[in-house]
């Protein structure tokens, strides 16, 4: 069977990976973004939606349009995430963290919310989070990321639990520092932070890695494909990184 595959924040960077891997299997691809530009320039048998992953109302308006046309959902991959601010703890203003957290986590939330329904109707289906390795470690000057990555994992394991029973699968992928624009901003900010050059921290963060490099985004949009197969039938509640091993999440150079 066809899967039907809803991707958020899917026009650019992994989630344009994920579409595109999914896509490649002849799976129906349907993106949500809020980047208007990047989602014109997706392929035009993709289904595509602007949309703010936070905004209920929008989401709920996306979700219905996705029953109306598609009848239904195989695949969700719940991927929108911003950056948020870096710096330390105390220097963190409360509506950047709010910001932050209102994409990375209350976009997931919205988007299980939704798609659950439609999952548990046809009892099948797969749900991918992605959440980051920030998520299982810690990630210093990053305490907004860091905290709703976290909790995206806990929100995906309760889902599994939820869901388990419908035949429903829930997973959650951490990938590394993934090579793209988003990491490049992310490592000048923290190399100002830090007094030190773009490269130098990049290297700090691939010398974390027992493989020694960055992971790219086609080697997360591989994983979700697994995750979403029959491959992966019994594989639920499980939380995989896709970083190259990282062994010090926060190497000192």
């Amino acid at each position: 069977m066809t899967q039907r595959v809803l991707i958020t924040a899917g026009a650019s960077g992994v989630g344009r990976a994920m579409a595109e891997a999914f896509a490649a299997i002849g799976a129906r691809v349907w993106v949500a973004d809020v980047d208007v530009d990047a989602l014109s320039a997706c392929p035009s048998d993709w289904q595509t939606t602007e949309v703010d992953v936070s905004d209920e109302t929008a989401m709920a308006a996306m979700f219905a349009q996705i029953a109306g046309q598609w009848g239904g959902l195989d695949v969700l991959c719940a991927n929108a995430g911003i950056a948020g601010p870096t710096a330390l703890v105390e220097d963190v203003a409360l509506k950047d963290w709010q910001a932050c957290l209102a994409v990375n986590l209350d976009g997931a939330f919205l988007a299980a919310k939704y798609a659950a329904p439609m999952l548990k109707a046809q009892n099948s289906g797969a749900v991918v989070m992605t959440s980051s390795t920030a998520g299982q470690y810690g990630y210093p000057n990053r305490a907004p990321y860091a905290a709703a990555k976290w909790a995206v994992i806990g929100l995906a394991k309760t889902l599994a639990m939820e869901l388990g029973p419908f035949g429903v699968r829930v997973n959650t992928i951490c990938p590394g520092a993934v090579e793209g624009p988003r990491m490049k901003g992310v490592l000048a900010r923290e190399a100002a932070a830090k007094g030190m050059s773009p490269d130098e921290v990049y290297a700090g963060y691939a010398s974390g890695t027992s493989m020694g490099r960055f992971v790219e985004a086609r080697d997360v949009a591989d994983m979700a494909v697994f995750l979403a197969s029959d491959g992966a039938r019994l594989v639920s509640g499980q939380v995989i990184a896709v970083d190259g091993h990282t062994v010090n999440p926060d190497p000192k150079i």
